[in-house]
């Protein structure tokens, strides 16, 4: 029996969870919600997750959320190679130790980054004032300097030679913000040639088939029903107030 992923490719943790399962030719079955549409709301969907949030994992009678801890479960129940959750020690503490900082060391700005830059002014037509960009572009690039200075290996990946669950957590939250038109790799060779590696090691074709959706965000959203996706706006005004 396949496992069922429940996914929003506009959404970083579950395209890390898309990558990781296709790349091990997992036995999952995917199946799209749409957040914006309002699709984790249905009946349905909350008895796969309950805290109405993507990525969601149904295995039988067996559900849970969260993609790190969905891409653990999927190793160990596959017995995927080693190197994407390393066994020995240290390898796995610096895989732990990237995911662990991730959450508010990058996420949080990438996002930020999209939101402020391609949702506010195109589809809630908000002006964004210029020291609240500025302050977020700021916070930013004071992410991407840790993320080449400290955590990317020269010449390897994050938790060593071997590409690792931290890396796809890592690559899918620097492309958020490219998406909305910044380019992060502009002047970050370090940044960028760790990039080209992570393609090679999932293959250019998966990486593309992962990102085609938030790559085409600055058109698609234009397309968006604004009566469905009015609930952001109280969040969308919050962030840039």
């Amino acid at each position: 029996m396949s496992l069922e992923l429940f996914l929003d490719m506009l959404s970083q943790p579950c395209r890390s969870v898309f990558l990781f399962a296709k790349k091990n030719n997992l036995p999952v079955e995917v199946k799209l919600i749409s957040l914006m549409n309002g699709e984790q709301h249905t009946e349905e969907f909350g008895k796969v997750n309950p805290l109405r949030k993507v990525p969601a994992l149904k295995d039988g009678d067996f559900c849970m959320g969260e993609s790190i801890p969905m891409m653990e479960y999927m190793a160990e129940k596959f017995n995927t190679p080693d190197h994407w959750f390393p066994k020995d020690l240290q390898k796995r503490a610096r895989v732990n130790e990237y995911l662990s900082w991730q959450h508010l060391g990058i996420r949080m700005h990438g996002s930020k980054m999209f939101w402020m830059k391609l949702m506010a002014p195109v589809v809630f037509k908000l002006e964004v004032p210029e020291d609240k960009m500025a302050g977020a572009m700021e916070d930013l690039n004071s992410s991407l300097d840790l993320l080449e200075k400290t955590f990317i290996q020269d010449g390897g990946f994050i938790g060593g030679e071997q590409i690792s669950i931290a890396d796809l957590v890592a690559i899918v939250e620097v492309m958020q913000p490219f998406a909305s038109g910044v380019d992060v790799f502009e002047g970050r060779a370090k940044l960028s040639a760790w990039k080209e590696r992570v393609v090679q090691a999932v293959g250019k074709e998966l990486f593309v088939e992962a990102h085609k959706t938030i790559l085409s965000a600055k058109d698609s959203v234009k397309q968006l029903d604004s009566g469905k996706i009015e609930y952001f706006r109280p969040r969308v005004l919050k962030l840039i107030s």
